[in-house]
């Protein structure tokens, strides 16, 4: 019997993350930021890999915020604002197997507005 076309997305993203991850890491002074999207929340935190710390996170759903394009941006300027408070300039841009396009692009792209470098 076949899997569910869902299980076999989310098995496929896991297996891409776990690539990505095996060639990127996080340090206090450039954080891995990784997000985590489902269908009606969005979710992105800085992560101090050396230490195993969250240092700074931005929760779509404590916003009120929806995942598309244009509420993203929000999420992005909310993290972007507590890592400047953490004098963080750069970040390592984890995309957790998703696909850099849409909503994952436009929150990449409102970081970089924000003035952080990756």
């Amino acid at each position: 019997m076949r899997e569910s076309i869902q299980r076999r997305k989310n098995r496929l993203r896991i297996k891409r993350k776990r690539r990505v991850r095996g060639k990127i890491t996080g340090s206090a002074d450039r954080p891995r930021v990784s997000i985590f999207k489902s269908n009606r929340h969005f979710y992105a935190q800085a992560i101090d890999d050396t230490k195993g710390h969250t240092l700074a996170y931005s929760d779509g759903a404590k916003l009120g915020v929806k995942v598309n394009k244009e509420d993203v941006k929000k999420v992005a300027e909310d993290l972007a604002g507590k890592l400047k408070a953490l004098n963080i300039e750069t970040i390592v841009f984890d995309r957790n197997g998703y696909l850099y396009h849409g909503v994952v692009a436009s929150f990449a792209d409102a970081l970089r507005e924000n003035g952080i470098k990756f």
